[in-house]
């Protein structure tokens, strides 16, 4: 599956702080229990990344 197609799939995701100082992305959806962690400089890499993306999104969004 690539990131531009639609899906059925449903997931909940939750995002904190672990007691290890780290940033925990957790993924839970039918048939999969995903626990990423991040130290803090990653965890703001990937929040710029999400920020610039929904910019961009934005934009495509306005085109249509």
């Amino acid at each position: 599956m690539g990131i531009n197609k639609e899906s059925d799939v449903t997931a909940n995701l939750q995002i904190g702080p672990t007691s290890l100082g780290m940033v925990r992305i957790y993924l839970e959806g039918e048939g999969i229990d995903l626990p990423l962690d991040f130290d803090p400089e990653e965890a703001e890499e990937i929040a710029e990344e999400l920020r610039a993306a929904a910019m961009r999104a934005r934009e495509m969004g306005k085109r249509k």
